[in-house]
């Protein structure tokens, strides 16, 4: 019989070591994986990680795109650890993703043609109230019926991504598209462009927006009596009802800073590097910043970093499926193996193997 036993003090050196033992593991593990599918791994590896930021032929259009797919699973994944840490499990950010940008893009284009300096700023309060909304929904349920949020947001992804194909072929499609399915581009109208602050950086209003909500999520983990009631509730739910929490106020409050942080990165993507609301608008970047979360270890600076090196499996995935035929489902198994070994570092972290009859308490 195999059992796991839970350590009285987990190390602390291990715990902090763990994600890079789970980058170095996956770099393993993906090599073999290359190597089985009959690329050399070494050239593999060299051209996600390496080709993107010091190839002289690709590195001047991948570095800037670098900050692009960085942005939004930065954004996303600071709002999820708000709810991580308190043990609050939201698991539709993709959804919250889709309609940030869908409610977004619908006030923008509901004042087409007009070119007011007003119309942008308004597509990011609708975008931040839109994923605010759908995240409000899990968290209702959860308040008023004691339903589980990991279910209702899933299965809410769903929902939202067939509104988004009926708002691309239906309401929002482009009327001058020739009956294309797609919304008007919004960012050649210059009224809703998001286009780059400074030019060859790929750094747009999204990743500004990133930077932010890392500072403030820092702020607010450190500094401040949310940070500290979250990392009670996570930590000892108990305690922190002893100590004056309202788990139910928790709950929206967690949900509804998540969901409005990916309803802000689904925005800042249709007005800038994805330009229209399309049935292919959503490339996973909600799933995919769980992954970030947890790399980063819930972590403001740690997601920071995560989402760097994320999205550099991103374009160098991309590069790797192009220069050497890898397969893009192949790429998506080497991302998903950083996930996979971190929850496998952090079992062996808290936990012994044991063998034989467990004894009884």
């Amino acid at each position: 019989m195999i059992w796991l036993e839970k350590r009285p003090a987990p190390s602390r050196t291990w715990s902090a070591a763990s994600p890079i033992v789970a980058v170095f593991l996956t770099l393993i593990a993906g090599g073999i994986m290359f190597a089985i599918l009959g690329k050399n791994p070494f050239e593999a590896l060299r051209t996600i990680f390496w080709d993107p930021l010091f190839h002289e032929q690709f590195a001047s259009f991948s570095r800037p795109q670098l900050l692009v797919k960085a942005g939004p699973l930065i954004l996303i994944a600071i709002g999820l650890s708000f709810g991580f840490r308190a043990g609050i499990w939201n698991i539709g950010a993709e959804g919250q993703y889709i309609m940030g940008a869908i409610v977004g893009a619908a006030v923008g284009l509901a004042l087409y043609p007009s070119e007011s300096v007003l119309i942008f700023p308004l597509m990011v309060v609708a975008g931040a109230l839109g994923g605010w909304a759908w995240a409000m929904i899990p968290g209702l349920l959860k308040v008023r019926f004691g339903t589980n949020e990991i279910l209702v947001s899933l299965m809410l992804v769903y929902v939202a991504e067939n509104i988004l194909a009926s708002a691309a072929v239906g309401w929002l499609k482009n009327p001058d598209g020739a009956g294309f399915p797609g919304s008007r581009n919004l960012s050649q109208w210059e009224a809703s462009a998001n286009p780059e602050l400074i030019a060859g950086t790929g750094a747009h209003w999204g990743v500004m927006a990133a930077v932010i909500a890392v500072v403030f999520a820092y702020v607010v983990f450190t500094k401040h009596i949310l940070g500290f009631h979250i990392r009670l509730s996570g930590e000892a739910p108990r305690a922190a009802r002893f100590a004056g929490v309202n788990p139910n106020l928790l709950v929206l409050v967690c949900l509804g800073l998540s969901g409005a942080l990916a309803g802000l990165a689904g925005l800042f993507e249709v007005t800038g590097p994805a330009g229209q609301i399309g049935i292919d608008f959503n490339v996973g970047y909600g799933f995919t910043a769980i992954i970030v979360a947890f790399l980063g270890r819930l972590h403001p600076i740690g997601i920071l970093l995560a989402g760097l090196l994320m999205a550099l499996t991103y374009i160098g995935g991309e590069l790797a499926s192009f220069m050497l035929s890898i397969p893009g489902a192949a790429i998506q198994a080497f991302q998903g193996m950083l996930l996979f070994f971190l929850l496998g570092v952090d079992v062996a972290t808290h936990y012994r193997v044991r063998f034989g009859r467990k004894g009884v308490a």
